[in-house]
């Protein structure tokens, strides 16, 4: 909601991502940048320090993205560090923390990332001068700091609300040639139905998986296999490894087997709603297990597909020739797709998930459905069509248009919820923006003479030693 009015202050835009440190580690090893610097003392921040390689290594992850050379983008670093660590310094004092597990998740996540980068962990051991697990131990305070200081913001911020007075109030506020346009925007909802196969039909990629499976157990690298095989498309470049989970993470086949096999124990292969599956365990924390495993999808035959389409028009005659179910209720019992069926079929704006909004921009739409929809007018109700989805797999839908809003400025009316989000945000900055600066004042600071200049940190030093060096 810039368009609002609303700006971000930029004291936090480098703490939204945890630590500028962590940012830095993840890419400036991988971009083969210089990872060594004279380091001197940049920054003291009540009890914690800011180090030169600190600032500098995130400088040179900034270019590593694309950035061009621009030195100002320090002073940006530094402000993120400030800030964070009067975070992480009042987290402690609240008794806010992160448990081991959190950290360790997000320590292995990144590292499987760099690894990916490089090419493997004998490669990032090459790029980071050192081993992985001595990495690890490195980065894990950083790391800590970052997400400790993210929950002391959610602390802040957790209680915030805003009523309807408080809407009107802002956006009365905003100056009417300040008022931003929307564009067309329309309420679509979906009753999918992906072609099934039979136990026939499937056989084939069974016995797939199952020789997969019997050349790990004759001794073949299963890391080599998931690469060459596997049709998880995040695991598979992994060598199947998808890191530590809890039970939430997985679905219940695979958490079934993920926990009750002991470390490097392999599974038999089962099936999910993904495909064929076999994995093995490599480790084991309390509740968080670390797997790996190779995934056999079956294929879509056409027998199957038009099994889907008879389904598919049934339906849409129990909806408009016997009007003995409505959409929302179809939508409930018989759609295959889990992210709308349980909200009426109703597609949820992507941009816009966390306020469970309906309204989607024409812009946004799949063209598929856009080009259906055109066709259509409110309350109408599509004839099953087949659609193809971005990884080539065909499956049939029936559409429904819920509401169509035209290109309009911005009104309290028509956009209610929009404008209560952007007052909510506005909320949101104000009160960070004022424990910080209320922090900030009764924390020491100590800033190097290098970045007093910077307009960001210009006066966050403690008044007493401005002009003294850091040493």
């Amino acid at each position: 909601m810039r368009k609002f009015g609303i700006a971000i202050l930029s004291i936090f835009l480098t703490i939204s991502v945890a630590s500028a440190q962590q940012r830095a580690t993840d890419s400036a090893a991988m971009a083969n940048l210089p990872k060594h610097t004279l380091d001197k003392i940049a920054g003291v921040v009540g009890s914690s320090i800011i180090l030169q390689s600190d600032i500098e290594l995130s400088y040179a992850n900034y270019l590593a993205q694309g950035g061009a050379p621009n030195p100002a983008v320090k002073c940006q670093v530094i402000q993120g560090l400030i800030s964070q660590k009067i975070l992480a310094q009042q987290a402690i004092i609240d008794s806010i923390d992160v448990k081991d597990d959190e950290v360790d998740n997000e320590v292995d996540r990144r590292m499987r990332t760099m690894e990916q980068r490089a090419g493997g962990q004998d490669k990032l051991e090459q790029f980071l001068g050192r081993s992985v697990i001595q990495y690890k131990d490195e980065v894990r305070p950083d790391i800590r700091e970052g997400m400790v200081a993210d929950k002391m913001k959610q602390k802040i911020t957790d209680k915030l609300n805003v009523t309807p007075e408080d809407v009107q109030k802002y956006y009365n506020a905003i100056p009417k040639d300040s008022l931003p346009s929307f564009n067309k925007e329309v309420e679509v909802g979906e009753i999918v139905f992906q072609p099934k196969l039979t136990k026939e039909e499937k056989e084939a990629y069974k016995q797939k998986a199952e020789d997969l499976r019997n050349r790990v157990k004759n001794g073949e690298d299963f890391g080599t296999l998931a690469r060459l095989y596997s049709q998880d498309p995040v695991s598979a470049a992994e060598g199947g490894d998808v890191g530590f989970a809890d039970r939430n993470t997985f679905v219940k086949e695979f958490t079934a087997w993920a926990f009750k096999l002991k470390a490097g124990e392999i599974s038999p292969v089962f099936e999910t709603e993904y495909g064929f599956h076999f994995l093995q365990v490599i480790e084991r924390r309390g509740e968080q297990v670390h797997v790996r495993h190779i995934l056999v999808i079956p294929a879509v035959t056409s027998a199957s597909l038009d099994r889907s389409k008879v389904k598919a028009d049934s339906i849409y005659t129990l909806i408009i020739k016997n009007k003995s179910i409505n959409f929302s209720s179809a939508a409930t019992y018989y759609s295959d797709n889990k992210d709308t069926k349980y909200n009426g079929g109703m597609m949820m704006n992507a941009d816009n998930v966390q306020n469970r909004s309906t309204f989607i921009p024409s812009d946004k739409l799949d063209p598929q459905v856009a080009l259906v929809i055109d066709t259509m007018k409110v309350g109408e109700i599509s004839k099953p069509q087949i659609f193809t989805g971005q990884d080539g797999k065909k499956t049939y839908k029936i559409l429904f248009l819920k509401s169509v809003t035209d290109a309009h400025k911005a009104n309290l009316t028509q956009d209610f919820p929009k404008i209560k989000e952007a007052a909510y945000n506005d909320k949101i900055n104000r009160t960070i923006s004022e424990w910080f600066e209320k922090r900030r004042k009764e924390t020491f600071i100590k800033i190097d003479p290098e970045y007093q200049g910077c307009p960001q940190v210009k006066g966050w030093a403690t008044p007493a030693i401005v002009t003294a060096d850091v040493k």
